[in-house]
Formats: structure tokens, C-alpha cells, sequence
């Protein structure tokens, strides 16, 4: 089975998720560049209001396409209880191009639920699972258990 992971990452708690996944998959993994500066302080204030008025916004091109995948493996940070505004947008992008998608993100303690439904609305597909972990799970390296389930 053919496998990519694509996720956004702001402060690599996602990115380090995504690469675990990636290589426990042997999949293709694609990271999300936006256009859009989310560093530092101003950064983290402007993804949370991109993420409430979930706002689409410009993405650096990208090498894969999810069409030629089995599987689609979408990670996130969770910003203001929703979906990061680079994994919107790339949904948006590749709208129709999902078959078969898990969902996976990170978030300080909370907004795992609202996410998800939130990237199911803009997928329009129903992820096969989905994996929430907290920004200490991932630090500390505290989600095998939750890894393993998540992958079969």
C-alpha cells in the first residue's frame, strides 16, 4: 500500500509526529509550507485568528499528489480548537482527492474533537482513525501505544 504523510508544523511538535509516522509507514511525507509568516509571538496570534475565521491562505508548491496514494496520513497542530489554516488549505487544494485519510494532532491539552470534524467537513471523507496527542506525549516520547493502534 502506497502512503504519504503530510502535516504543517509551526513549532515541530507535529513535524516530529509526522516523521515517526513516516518512517514506522514507509510512506512518502510531504511538510506544508505556507506563504503566511506563523513565527513567534505575532505568528502564533495571527494562526489563531487564520484558524477561527478558518482563512485560506497561500502554500509553497508541493511535490506529491494525494490522488496517487492509497493512503493519506494529515497532521496538525490544533489552533483555537480547530485545524491549523495551512492543512485548511491544502485540503482545499487538493479537494476531491482524498480516498482514504487518517487524521493525527497536536495540541497543548485540548480542540482534538472540533478538529477533526472540522478536517472531515473539508475532506469529505471519514478518517479510518484519528490520533490526538498532547505536546508533552510527543516531547517525552509518551505515544507508542497510541501509535501502534492509530497505524493498523
Amino acid at each position: 500500500m502506497k502512503s504519504l504523510v503530510v502535516y504543517y508544523s509551526r513549532t515541530n511538535i507535529t513535524e516530529k509526529l509526522a516523521k515517526t509516522i513516516a518512517s514506522r509507514t514507509d510512506s512518502d511525507i510531504e511538510e506544508i509550507i505556507p506563504k503566511v509568516n506563523y513565527q513567534g509571538k505575532l505568528g502564533y496570534a495571527r494562526g489563531g485568528k487564520h484558524a477561527i475565521q478558518e482563512k485560506i491562505i497561500d502554500l509553497e508548491n508541493l511535490k506529491y499528489n494525494p490522488e496517487d496514494y492509497d493512503i493519506v496520513y494529515l497532521g496538525t497542530p490544533v489552533w483555537a480548537s480547530k485545524a491549523s489554516s495551512p492543512v485548511i488549505s491544502y485540503i482545499k487544494q487538493n479537494e476531491g482527492k482524498f480516498t482514504n485519510v487518517k487524521f493525527f494532532a497536536t495540541a497543548g491539552s485540548s480542540g482534538f474533537e472540533s478538529t477533526f470534524e472540522q478536517m472531515e467537513k473539508y475532506v469529505s471523507v471519514k478518517p479510518q482513525s484519528t490520533l490526538a496527542l498532547t505536546t508533552k506525549e510527543v516531547k517525552k516520547d509518551l505515544f507508542d501505544e497510541k501509535l501502534s493502534s492509530f497505524l493498523e
